[in-house]
């Protein structure tokens, strides 16, 4: 496996006062630099959380609501983005519209030449359409690039049949196919995320952000998350 996409939560990357933590990007970004250095092409995609979170208020149409959700996005990958260069990492930050000079309009031929010129590919603003999740984001370039697989850094570790925050008794799953997260609703991505990598046999790990060295042991096998296969 040789070309894959992190999926990182805003909310990850930030404080309780929503400001970043340089020293949490930092560290993701000491990874990535390991992983590039081994050949491996990564794309990132980055959630919005830490800035804006679904429809706060009734009196915001959800389109609208979306839009700003995935402006959030875009100034989370700007930032990250800076940060990466600042430990060498070549960076490119593609968006599916246009932000001026901000980032570049996301195409298959160039994220795939950027990808194998060794950058590091933020994929920001989502799928740019509103009812669509930074999560069918994530599967959907994932897809369009010809990924190997995704990478879904989140603060659990792993695939549980119930939330064990508040069961106890809550199993997790060391492996478990993409039909049976269909099937029980387990909310690894958002359903048509599910099933648009069910469709298209997109495997995904999940994993603990905060775990030492998290990235690269998820990537090489030794961890102790949930893999999802598509088989």
């Amino acid at each position: 496996m040789k070309r894959i996409l992190l999926k990182l939560s805003g909310e990850a990357l930030a404080n309780k006062e929503k400001k970043y933590e340089d020293g949490i990007i930092l560290e993701i970004a000491s990874q990535v630099k390991q992983l590039l250095g081994k050949k491996y092409e990564i794309g990132i995609v980055i959630g919005g959380g830490n800035y804006w979170r679904g429809r706060t208020s009734e009196n915001i149409d959800r389109t609208k609501a979306d839009q700003i959700g995935m402006l959030a996005t875009i100034m989370n990958c700007i930032y990250v983005s800076e940060l990466f260069r600042s430990q060498g990492i070549a960076t490119e930050i593609l968006t599916p519209f246009a932000c001026s000079t901000f980032t570049g309009l996301f195409s298959k031929d160039f994220a795939v030449k950027s990808l194998k010129e060794g950058k590091v590919v933020f994929f920001a603003g989502g799928t740019g359409h509103p009812y669509f999740s930074t999560d069918t984001g994530v599967v959907l370039r994932a897809v369009e690039v010809e990924a190997d697989g995704i990478y879904l850094a989140k603060a659990i570790d792993g695939v549980y049949d119930s939330d064990p925050k508040t069961n106890p008794n809550a199993k997790k799953y060391d492996e478990l196919s993409i039909n049976d997260v269909i099937a029980q609703n387990l909310q690894v991505v958002d359903m048509t995320a599910s099933i648009l990598a069910r469709d298209n046999k997109m495997p995904m790990w999940v994993f603990d952000l905060t775990e030492k060295n998290s990235i690269l042991n998820a990537v090489s096998g030794e961890f102790n998350g949930t893999k999802v296969t598509v088989e």
